[in-house]
């Protein structure tokens, strides 16, 4: 696949009906600054009006032959470009939105460009007062032809809406997929908090172990971490070897055990690191992008650890009050989650009233009360001496867009920080059974025969 953008769109409207019949309507001639490629996309564009249908490489050279304004050096240029496209798989969507916004980016610079030639006096059929017209329409350029849900009319579209079963991931621990319904949905934004050494990555990592072991591609993103240690935590819970075992690994044995996880999952894991606070939505969206045009990767779930450092692109820090800048740092993300369509997890920092609080609520988000009201998903997890020594962690729901957090609000999940790894507990080790619990879980023992207490609660 080509670097150029510009190289992929034509390659494709030779192989990609659905692509061409999407994306033609919008492209234009002036969009090529490359004479070859604007002299090939007139010939294409020109055969699929005329046709209604793909052309082949050979009519397209067929028709270059037959025209009369093109010298030989010229059609040499276009039978080398017409050859060198080969039938490339490339995801639909990502097509799409890249020529999308390929298209926007060039009818704005052509606007621009005209603006200065009517200020300039050089585009005599034009007054300036056409220039904000100009600009409005690249502005307007998109690939959206919806207008909206007829209530009526689309009748038929919203039942069969309510029939589908909405595509969730779901997690390899029992709690959290009956809190979510059986896991987490595309387009959310899902937040762990918790106070510094508590868990945060760990839970993450576990995470993005499970859902590459479920076939799936993620992208995590950390701006804490090395991406080496991200990747050892990730080898130790994948591996089942502890981290320090992990460094004594024999070559054979490690590769051994490489093979084995390439063989058991269909999808692919890239860790991307970025400095502390430098990085914000718009890099990660060049990132996305760059990952899909160079190495066909499409993420399906995406890790940022964590969004407290974060940049926001619409805020320089500075005088701007932290709630603004966190909240907008998680309407930024979100609005990522939406737009490649996947679960985005991260996390945030409890408030210094947390780290000596004995259990946390959204009053204990760092920095911004403006992030729970911005997640799907919210939970805390926290620990203390007695749970630490019985390797496990406390689970409490904050908010919750998929189930009633009243239910199963607070629950034990065990923790194996040597392996990176979280696991599910026995019934008897859930210490907290909210009024509202299902009949399953009414059963369990009572507060007082597992623990007495939840006190000193270190986050």
């Amino acid at each position: 696949m080509s670097d150029r953008i510009e190289l992929t769109i034509l390659g494709n409207f030779f192989y990609n009906e659905d692509f061409t019949r999407k994306a033609l309507p919008f492209v234009k001639t002036d969009y090529f600054t490359n004479r070859t490629e604007r002299l090939l996309y007139e010939e294409i564009d020109k055969f699929v009006q005329h046709y209604k249908n793909l052309p082949t490489k050979e009519t397209i050279l067929i028709e270059f032959g037959n025209r009369k304004d093109i010298n030989e050096d010229e059609l040499k240029l276009v039978k080398e470009l017409v050859n060198s496209f080969v039938n490339e798989q490339s995801d639909l969507q990502w097509l799409l939105d890249t020529t999308e916004k390929f298209c926007k980016d060039r009818a704005v610079h052509n606007a621009v460009l005209s603006g200065i030639k009517i200020l300039d006096g050089k585009d005599k059929t034009q007054q300036p007062e056409a220039i904000p017209s100009i600009l409005s329409d690249a502005l307007a350029v998109s690939f959206d032809n919806h207008i909206g849900h007829d209530y009526i009319n689309d009748a038929e579209k919203r039942f069969d809406w309510y029939h589908t079963k909405e595509k969730r991931y779901p997690f390899d621990l029992n709690f959290f997929n009956k809190i979510t319904k059986g896991g987490v949905p595309s387009k959310t934004l899902n937040i762990a908090l918790a106070g510094t050494g508590v868990g945060k990555s760990l839970f993450m990592c576990h995470c993005a172990s499970n859902f590459l072991s479920q076939g799936q591609n993620v992208l995590y993103i950390t701006l804490e971490m090395a991406e080496e240690r991200i990747a050892e935590r990730i080898d130790a819970n994948l591996m089942d070897v502890t981290i320090d075992d992990l460094h004594n690994l024999p070559k054979e044995l490690y590769d051994g055990k490489m093979s084995k996880l390439r063989s058991k999952t269909s999808g692919q894991l890239i860790i991307k690191e970025y400095p502390t606070a430098s990085a914000h939505a718009g890099h990660f969206k060049a990132l996305l992008n760059e990952l899909a045009l160079k190495k066909s990767f499409r993420p399906q779930v995406i890790f940022i650890d964590y969004l407290n450092i974060c940049a926001s692109s619409r805020f320089k820090g500075g005088n701007i009050s932290s709630y603004f800048y966190i909240k907008a740092i998680a309407e930024e993300l979100r609005g990522l989650a939406v737009e490649f369509d996947v679960p985005i997890f991260s996390a945030t920092q409890t408030t210094r009233t947390g780290f000596v609080s004995t259990d946390i609520g959204l009053e204990d988000t760092s920095e911004s009360f403006g992030l729970p009201a911005t997640a799907d998903f919210m939970f805390a997890l926290m620990s203390n001496d007695e749970l630490e020594t019985l390797g496990q962690m406390k689970v409490k729901q904050l908010k919750n867009r998929y189930n009633d957090p009243g239910m199963n609000r607070a629950f034990i999940i065990g923790v194996d920080k040597a392996k990176m790894r979280l696991y599910d507990v026995e019934n008897s080790a859930q210490n907290i059974v909210d009024s509202n619990q299902t009949k399953e879980n009414q059963s369990m023992p009572s507060p007082e025969q597992a623990y007495d207490k939840f006190s000193d609660f270190k986050l």
